[in-house]
């Protein structure tokens, strides 16, 4: 008779614990289900799926530069082409007409890329007007349940956890402690026994319906699965210019080049840096000038006084 008590007794507290499992797998299931539909059926717009990825500077600047608007140097300078100086040629999409805006307004100055992405004053603002309006028409992802942290949940599932452990040790030493008589008894036995065994398993259950029903980044897979069309046009060259030209933050500032000079209570440190600001500004007056078509003929230096 205990052993039939006991196998009713565990077969009871395993479903209990089994259940909430089950609803939350049929639960997840169904939310991956539909973020996966949701997710097939967009159709992102190729510099949106830039955006997303976090290259849509560098997609603007390779149209640009396939288009014959742009130009960049060794150093990662960029230059307006005549095509690029025309008012009345303009790329049809917001986000490279943005740029090649930006650049237009430092022309005739170098200025690169990363300069523009990271302090110009008009274009940051566009590119981030144009990820809110790209973003607000995608679907909204519904929440995947089981995945909030509920403080007054958490108590309860620890309470939880700590009444199934006292009663499978008391649970297990009736079950080691029992002598079954005949066959009906020890196949009640192995009844206990197999739901003690689930027990165990129960958390590792919990964990594997979870990783099973994870959607993980649907969106993000697929605006990754290929790259924008400019950049894929690009040659190896081509793409190495860009990327440098976008990696220059600091160096090619266009108009916004300011040199600072520092008191005189500061010494030689202040004088150093103002000589630095000096030197890169003299430089790229000297690059400028020799980027032209037709290069002039270097004027003879005069003789030194000494």
């Amino acid at each position: 008779m205990r052993q039939f008590a006991l196998a009713v007794l565990v077969s009871a507290v395993t479903a209990a614990v089994y259940a909430p499992i089950a609803l939350l797998w049929w639960r997840r299931a169904r939310v991956r289900g539909r973020t996966l539909r949701l997710v097939a059926a967009v159709e992102p717009e190729s510099y949106h799926a830039a955006v997303l990825r976090g290259e849509a500077t560098e997609a603007a600047a390779a149209e640009l530069v396939l288009g014959g608007y742009l130009r960049i140097d060794g150093e990662g300078a960029a230059f307006l082409t005549e095509q690029g100086r025309d008012p009345a040629r303009t790329p049809v999409h917001p986000l490279p007409a943005a740029l090649l805006e930006a650049v237009r307004r430092h022309d005739p100055e170098p200025v690169s890329i990363g300069w523009i992405h990271w302090w110009d004053e008009d274009y940051p603002a566009r590119l981030r007007a144009y990820r809110r309006e790209r973003d607000a028409l995608l679907p909204v992802i519904p929440r995947m349940p089981g995945g909030e942290r509920n403080p007054l949940l958490a108590c309860c599932g620890c309470a939880a956890v700590a009444l199934v452990m006292l009663f499978w040790l008391l649970a297990g030493a009736l079950l080691v402690t029992g002598r079954p008589q005949g066959l009906r008894e020890w196949a009640w036995t192995a009844v206990a026994a197999f739901g003690l065994a689930a027990l165990l398993l129960a958390e590792k259950a919990s964990r594997t319906v979870r990783e099973r029903t994870e959607p993980g980044d649907p969106l993000g897979d697929r605006v990754r699965a290929e790259p924008h069309p400019a950049l894929a046009a690009l040659d190896e060259e081509q793409r190495t210019l860009v990327l440098r030209s976008l990696g220059e933050r600091d160096r090619w500032r266009g108009v916004d080049t300011i040199v600072h000079e520092e008191a005189d209570d500061e010494g030689h440190e202040g004088d150093d840096e103002w000589l630095d600001d000096k030197v890169w500004w003299e430089d790229a007056y000297e690059y400028r000038a020799s980027d032209e078509d037709e290069p002039d003929a270097t004027p003879p230096r005069p003789a030194s006084s000494g």
